[in-house]
């Protein structure tokens, strides 16, 4: 019987071992699936969704062909279709049947200016955008809710050429078991098929055989004789190795893929643990860290290139609201005063803080602080950008030099952005549409004002700066035109409408605009103000004295943090920058006077 038992050991270690190798051979299906797209019309845009990215799993491979320029970028999906709304392209998504499907998108608002032939390339809205002659090859695992865009530039028809490729599941996880199994069975086969030699051996009884060495002689000397028990051991020995060669062999080339999964059949990796959460009804952060400095480094360029060449067109592509109208003005002076001082400029980056708005729709917002990497001593700036529309570029609205002392709250992580805070929000201590008068009054009254209490002046190096500017002017004019004249000062609230992104702490990011000006009149009739040593007003006034005296406006950039309604906290100023912004001659005093 155990021969019986042996042979169906052999048979199944022959059938483990034939069942692993078809595994590894005849079963094995290909490495990889590939589909192309089919495209009804020559249109200029073409757009592949995520879904049919997603149609199998793992990494995809595009490539896109074509002669000459090619153009790839992938986005937002929701992004893609509002810079495309007014266009007619080519979707591909995935249809019935995991099989690509490709329909033609009609626009879904009315055409604007300069809609035909819209390059796409350098679009803000894009996280990463791929250029290359002839094909371009990519491989990606879009994260959900990202499209991919493939023109030329946007005058040419997309390419049409064009195919995904995704890899398939080649592992054996039976592979490794069965073989295992089958040395299994090998081994109990060859101990079944010794044990029932043994046991044939035993039952035909000792065989008597001549002596095999030499006997005992006469005189009681004795011989050796090798015994054959001893020896059928050495063979068992023998027999029992070649078993386990086998089964070693055989697993030699084995790697996780050829064993099964547990324990939901991925490995655990460690996770950082997030700070703060999405809600529910939370909208996508509108940028990315990557996006942010892309497009924080384009500013930089695009500005100094515009301060380089003081051409205020040139700023306008990425500067608006306070921060154009201050270069405007600068840029102005800097052509005829040699030594006018320069504007804030903004560091290339990369940015040490993005604050990007959660938004789905336009206007957006973001708040972003950088510093120059080469340079410590150079101040780290902080500005406000927005992008007015879809086909539009983000643009500096505000931007001023960080405080050194400043101390950022805790802001929302780059993925999760920040709520746009109503101008006439009830929930901070102070609403960001009186934030800048209330600055004001502490400008001009100090710790008297009504609204001292609200705000950390201690710890305000602005308001020390231009009480000091202040003092250093009056007493230059005492020196000369105490008894002829008079200075005076004012100020008040920019007319720039403020932005507000919300920190963690129901507290506020806020940056205003604040108007200070310098009033210089004569109190004597036969009395006239000078300032023909004074370049900018001497340039802005086109004169080099006044009888009835000047007045000059100086615009401030101001960002503070404001904590939120019945915080202990105070508002604290995080930076700022000051600069001149017009001057004019007072008109003739009416009779009276």
């Amino acid at each position: 019987m155990r021969f019986v038992w042996a042979v169906l050991a052999f048979v199944l270690a022959a059938a483990s071992f034939g069942a692993g190798l078809a595994q590894r051979t005849l079963f094995l299906g290909p490495d990889s699936a590939e589909q192309s797209v089919s495209v009804e019309e020559d249109l200029p845009y073409l757009v592949i969704d995520g879904d049919a990215f997603a149609l199998r799993p793992g990494a995809q491979t595009l490539t896109v062909r074509g002669d000459g320029p090619l153009y790839t970028a992938y986005g937002r999906t929701s992004d893609v279709e509002a810079w495309l709304s007014d266009q007619r392209y080519s979707r591909v998504s995935a249809g019935d049947d995991d099989q690509l499907e490709t329909e033609v998108v009609e626009p879904s608002v009315e055409a604007g200016e300069a809609t035909e032939g819209r390059n796409p390339a350098g679009s803000d809205l894009w996280i990463e955008e791929q250029t290359a002659e002839d094909e371009i090859v990519r491989r990606d695992q879009l994260p959900e809710g990202m499209s991919m865009l493939v023109a030329v530039d946007g005058t040419q028809p997309a390419p049409s050429d064009i195919s995904l490729v995704w890899p398939l599941d080649q592992r054996t996880p039976w592979f490794g078991p069965l073989m295992v199994l089958g040395g299994i069975f090998l081994a109990a086969g060859l101990v079944l098929y010794i044990l029932a030699l043994r046991q044939a051996r035993r039952r035909r009884g000792p065989i008597r055989k001549g002596p095999s060495g030499p006997v005992a002689d006469d005189d009681g000397a004795s011989k050796g004789v090798i015994s054959t028990s001893r020896r059928g051991k050495g063979r068992r020995a023998l027999l029992a190795v070649p078993a386990l060669g086998i089964s070693t062999a055989l697993l030699a080339g084995c790697t996780a893929d050829d064993w099964p999964e547990f324990g939901g059949g991925q490995t655990p990796t460690p996770t950082p643990t997030a700070t703060a959460t999405a809600a529910p009804d939370q909208k996508p952060s509108t940028l990315t860290q990557a996006q942010a400095d892309r497009i924080v480094g384009e500013i930089s360029d695009t500005v100094a290139r515009a301060d380089a060449d003081l051409d205020d067109k040139i700023a306008a592509q990425r500067l608006s609201g306070l921060a154009l109208q201050t270069r405007e003005v600068n840029y102005r002076l800097r052509k005829e005063i040699e030594d006018h001082p320069a504007a804030v400029s903004i560091p290339q980056g990369p940015a040490s803080v993005v604050l990007p708005q959660a938004a789905e729709g336009w206007p957006r917002t973001a708040l972003v602080i950088v510093a120059d990497p080469d340079d410590a001593t150079v101040a780290p700036s902080i500005l406000s950008m927005t992008q007015d529309d879809p086909w539009s570029r983000y643009r500096v609205s505000y931007l001023a030099n960080l405080e050194a002392a400043a101390e950022t709250p805790e802001l929302a992580p780059v993925w999760l952005g920040a709520a746009l805070v109503a101008p006439d929000s009830p929930f901070l201590a102070i609403a960001p549409d009186q934030l800048a008068s209330a600055y004001a009054d502490i400008i001009g009254q100090g710790d008297k004002s009504e609204y001292a209490d609200l705000f950390d002046i201690e710890g305000d190096g602005f308001l020390t700066a231009v009480a000091e500017k202040r003092k250093a002017t009056i007493d230059a004019f005492n020196e000369t035109g105490a008894e002829t004249g008079r200075i005076e000062y004012a100020q008040g609230a920019n007319d720039a409408p403020p932005t507000a992104l919300a920190t963690l702490d129901s507290g506020a990011i806020v940056s205003v605009g604040v108007d200070e000006t310098e009033t210089v009149r004569p109190t004597d009739d036969d009395a006239v103000i000078r300032f023909e040593d004074d370049a900018a007003l001497a340039l802005l006034t086109g004169e080099k004295e006044s009888a009835t005296g000047v007045e000059t406006t100086y615009t401030d950039q101001l960002f503070f943090f404001v904590p939120a309604q019945g915080s202990d906290e105070k508002v604290r100023l995080l930076g700022y920058t000051s600069a001149i912004q017009g001057a004019e001659l007072l008109p003739e005093p009416e009779k009276g006077e």
